[in-house]
């Protein structure tokens, strides 16, 4: 966020809404967060045959527990960025292009 607050600053000067800007960090984080659960998801579908050893009473691709899994994660993710992002949003427009 402090890399941004200059960028965020100037979008506000300019008369961004803070909800808009609130939607621009959250939505930045949130894609980063499903490409990185796609990509892990897939990853764990390829090793499956290898983990299946390992998990006792659930089958290795269960549907069930990667969709659990995956929908956990992306609620931590958008959880813990909704404090920067709601800090983001109160960034006063002056401070912030004056911080150099």
């Amino acid at each position: 966020m402090t890399r941004r607050r200059r960028e965020i600053g100037i979008r506000l000067a300019l008369g961004a809404q803070r909800s808009g800007i609130l939607g621009l960090v959250l939505r930045g984080a949130v894609s980063r967060a499903v490409l990185g659960v796609a990509i892990g998801t897939l990853a764990a579908l390829l090793a499956a045959r290898t983990m299946s050893s390992l998990v006792f009473g659930i089958g290795a691709a269960d549907p069930v527990s990667f969709a659990a899994v995956a929908a956990i994660l992306l609620c931590v993710a958008l959880l813990a960025t909704l404090v920067p992002a709601l800090h983001a949003a109160r960034v006063s427009p002056m401070v912030a292009i004056r911080s150099d």
